[in-house]
């Protein structure tokens, strides 16, 4: 069986790549990535010779159709999917989330292949922070940035699709993702970096916004159990149920790397910032039986570091460029 994952060489793609030639080497695995500044050829360097790689744009449909038809399965990772990027420039977001998914999708109906989409659970917008409510795979969409809007319209191709043309599609909406090769704009490795680069991590206002962390590796065993037991048509929430307020996390980053609790500035918030995010993933676990293996989020973000501590030279050269964007940005 063959696997064309696009968006390869991104955080979730490119740790995807390597979880699938650990755990399932019944798979070959093809990865087509236009390589725009989140995409590192460089993640995918400890497998290089255990992959096909193409470097292209999902937008390129003569492209895409020849890939697709050399494949059996299709994971479809590849998105533009910073918030704050978005919001500055929202142009990349509509083409490659909203065309790109379009042209995928195209290519799969042609070529009758299984298609798995990758979604986030930004697309349901956000909930009350006292609340306990949780998302489901029944939620409205209401989506909050243009990063998010263009996510739920993909989403929503995907499930026009399957349902016109009988494309043999599978969605699933995934709680915020953290481990290895993570780009330095994100969250967890931009606070890590700076502490390891001298510079004073970031919070957004007061950081009481609340996001469920899931393991990346995790997120790709979910993925693969979708792809051998999952029901064409079907959509699956993906999180550890692990909680956490973006200020717990900060001061336990600082924590964990010897540092004052308080050794961290406040930049203002970003416009629309969502409160809190919650997936019921009892579905995936009761019907195709997930369990995190990180039920540890301690042990996890403990590990985490200790790889950007390993891993400078992966993310040293990225650092300078996205602080420079951040300062642009005020934040």
């Amino acid at each position: 069986m063959k696997l064309l994952v696009t968006g390869g060489a991104g955080f979730i793609g490119a740790n995807f790549a390597h979880y699938t030639l650990r755990n399932h080497p019944e798979y070959e695995v093809a990865i087509v990535d236009s390589l725009t500044y989140a995409g590192n050829r460089e993640s995918l360097k400890p497998v290089e010779d255990q992959i096909e790689f193409v470097h292209g744009d999902i937008c390129d449909a003569p492209l895409v159709d020849r890939l697709v038809g050399e494949s059996d399965m299709v994971v479809h990772f590849a998105a533009e999917s910073h918030v704050d990027n978005s919001l500055h420039d929202p142009e990349p977001f509509m083409r490659t989330n909203l065309f790109g998914t379009y042209t995928i999708l195209e290519a799969v109906r042609r070529h009758e292949k299984r298609l798995h989409h990758i979604s986030t659970d930004e697309v349901f917008g956000d909930l009350d922070l006292d609340g306990d409510d949780q998302f489901t795979e029944e939620t409205k969409y209401d989506p909050s940035s243009p990063y998010s809007a263009t996510k739920a319209g993909s989403d929503l191709l995907v499930r026009a699709w399957a349902r016109s043309f009988g494309i043999h599609a599978t969605i699933s909406n995934c709680a915020n993702n953290y481990g290895p090769y993570q780009h330095v704009e994100k969250f967890i490795p931009r606070q890590i970096t700076n502490v390891f680069g001298g510079a004073r991590p970031k919070l957004y206002g007061q950081g009481e916004n609340v996001r469920e962390w899931t393991h990346v590796d995790d997120h790709n065993e979910a993925v693969h159990l979708i792809l051998s037991k999952g029901e064409p048509g079907e959509t699956y929430l993906i999180g550890s149920g692990d909680e956490r307020s973006n200020k717990d996390i900060l001061e336990l980053i600082l924590e964990l790397m010897d540092e004052p609790a308080d050794a961290y500035d406040h930049v203002p918030d970003r416009p629309g910032h969502d409160l809190r995010y919650s997936n019921d993933s009892t579905k995936i676990r009761t019907q195709l039986g997930w369990t995190p293996r990180y039920s540890d989020f301690r042990a996890g973000l403990e590990a985490t570091i200790a790889w950007y501590r390993d891993n400078d030279w992966w993310w040293k050269p990225q650092k300078e460029a996205t602080e420079a964007r951040y300062t642009q940005l005020g934040r």
